[in-house]
Parts: C-alpha cells; sequence; structure tokens
C-alpha cells in the first residue's frame, strides 16, 4: 500500500504535470486507505518463482547433495529449481538450465566413468 501511495505521490507531482493523462492502472484515484487496500488486493498477482522444496546440500535437512542424488534414493536425482537452497536475485530460468546442464555432466560423467571400469575389469577376465 506504501507503494501504491508513493508512485501517487510521485506522478502528482509538478515535474509530471505535463506526462498526466487519465490514470491507466489504477483506473481512478485512490483517495482512502480502503481504496488502496481494495486495489492491491484485487490486482496482485503471484509472480515468484518457488525454489528450495529439495533443496542441496549436505546439511540433516537437505534433500539432494551437491551431485543432486536425492539422500536415501539409489539412481534419483533432481535437476530443477527446487534445489536451490535460496531463492537467487534474478529470474531462475537461467539457474535451472544451469541446473540441469550441470545435472547431465554428472550423470554422462557417472556413465563414461562406469562403462570405463566395466571395460578395464573384462580386460582382466
Amino acid at each position: 500500500m506504501a507503494g501504491v501511495r508513493k508512485a501517487q505521490e510521485i506522478f502528482a507531482a509538478s515535474p509530471m504535470a505535463p506526462h498526466q493523462g487519465k490514470p491507466i492502472l489504477p483506473d481512478r484515484q485512490l483517495d482512502s486507505d480502503r481504496d488502496v487496500e481494495e486495489y492491491v488486493r484485487s490486482t496482485s498477482d503471484g509472480w515468484w518463482h518457488p525454489v528450495g522444496m529439495c533443496r542441496m546440500g549436505t546439511d540433516p535437512l537437505a534433500v539432494v547433495d551437491p551431485s543432486l542424488r536425492v539422500h536415501g534414493v539409489e539412481g534419483l536425482r533432481v535437476a530443477d529449481a527446487s534445489v536451490m537452497p535460496t531463492v537467487p536475485r534474478c529470474h531462475t530460468m537461467a539457474p535451472t538450465i544451469m541446473i540441469g546442464e550441470k545435472a547431465a555432466d554428472l550423470i554422462l560423467e557417472q556413465v563414461f566413468h562406469r562403462s570405463k571400469s566395466i571395460a578395464a575389469a573384462s580386460r582382466f577376465r
């Protein structure tokens, strides 16, 4: 509500007079606290990006380890925004892509290492 009030104050200032026209958002003057509250409640939206539901870490509350493997579940990794331990100060798309790329690298490394181990073991048979 304070942000709406401050925006109204800024746009009502004389330097803004040449740019003033018919209100768009909000579409009317909000005169009372009740008007501001009603406007904020009716137009607010949740444009947040959930992260941390399966947060990565080494502490007892972490769900996945630094290699994105789920603690206590063999063969399962999580590679999405839910592993971020904290909300980044940016849009979550780029960090989520990076997590997917890292997961792909980790899986390929594991497969390559396993195939090298199998090949090495077969030489001794």
